[in-house]
C-alpha cells in the first residue's frame, strides 16, 4: 500500500492540469488536493483529476461539530477520492461522525499534530501540558477507537503511531524533504528513506517535487527513495 503523494497545492485548475500533463500517460501519481486548491476551484477539479486517473487524497481537515462534519462528509464522500481527513482535536465523537458519513467509500484519517507545530507551541499556544509524543499518540488511540484507518503525523512520529495502534494503522506522514532540500516552513521533517524506515505508510510531498526543474524526475527519485526500488 505504500506510496508518494504530491501535494498539488496550487492556486487554480489550470496550474494543476499543467503540472500532472508533464507526467507520462503510463505514470498517474497519486495526489493531494487541499484547502487552496479545492476552494479556489470546487468539487470539480477533484472530479476532473479524478477522471484523468489519479488517486486522490482530500486534504481538508474537517473540524466541527459532529452534526456539522457528518453533512460535510456526506457531500465530501459522493466525489470517489482515496483518502479524506479530520482533526483528530475536534474529538472522538466528531470522527465517528464522519466514519458514519463516509462509510468505507474511502480511507479516513485524522491529523494529529501539523508538522509546522513545534512543541514549544503546542504548549505556549495551544496549552497543551503533554509532550509531543504523548500528544500524538493519545490522538492516535482516539482515532483508532473512533474507527479511523490512520492518522496524519510528522515522520518522526510514525513510529509511535504504529506501538500505539498497531502496524496495520496507516501512518501518511507529510514534512518530507530531499536531505539537499530546504525546510520552509515545516519543522518535524526528513527524508523520504528515513521515513520509510520510522513507518510511514505514504508520504506526501510538496516543494521538493512541484518546484523541482523537473518536478518527473524528483518524483521518480522521491518514489526510488521511499520505496526502496
Amino acid at each position: 500500500m505504500k506510496d508518494v503523494i504530491i501535494a498539488c497545492d496550487f492556486a487554480d485548475r489550470g496550474r494543476t492540469l499543467e503540472f500532472l500533463a508533464q507526467f507520462p500517460e503510463g505514470e498517474k501519481p497519486f495526489v493531494k488536493i487541499g484547502m487552496e486548491l479545492f476552494y479556489a476551484e470546487g468539487p470539480a477539479i477533484v472530479r476532473e483529476v479524478k477522471a484523468r486517473g489519479h488517486r486522490i487524497f482530500l486534504d481538508l481537515k474537517l473540524h466541527d461539530i459532529p452534526n456539522t462534519v457528518r453533512k460535510a462528509m456526506t457531500v465530501l464522500s459522493g466525489l470517489g477520492v482515496d483518502i479524506c481527513n479530520v482533526h483528530a482535536a475536534g474529538t472522538v465523537e466528531m470522527m465517528r461522525a464522519a466514519r458514519e458519513a463516509l462509510g468505507d467509500r474511502a480511507l479516513l484519517v485524522a491529523v494529529t499534530q501539523l508538522t509546522s507545530t513545534s512543541e514549544q507551541r503546542m504548549r505556549e499556544e495551544l496549552l497543551i501540558g503533554a509532550d509531543m509524543n504523548a500528544t500524538i499518540a493519545h490522538y492516535a488511540r482516539n482515532a483508532k477507537a473512533a474507527g479511523l484507518d490512520g492518522v496524519v503525523c510528522s515522520p518522526l512520529e510514525a513510529g509511535l503511531v504504529k506501538n500505539a495502534c498497531g502496524t496495520d494503522f496507516l501512518a501518511i506522514t507529510p514534512g518530507i524533504r530531499f536531505a539537499d532540500s530546504a525546510a520552509d516552513d515545516q519543522v518535524r521533517i526528513t527524508t523520504p528513506a528515513r521515513a520509510r524506515e520510522l513507518g510511514s505508510d505514504f508520504i506526501v510531498v510538496g516543494r521538493p517535487i512541484t518546484a523541482a526543474a523537473d518536478p518527473v524526475a524528483a518524483w521518480r527519485k522521491c518514489k526510488k527513495e521511499f520505496l526502496a526500488i
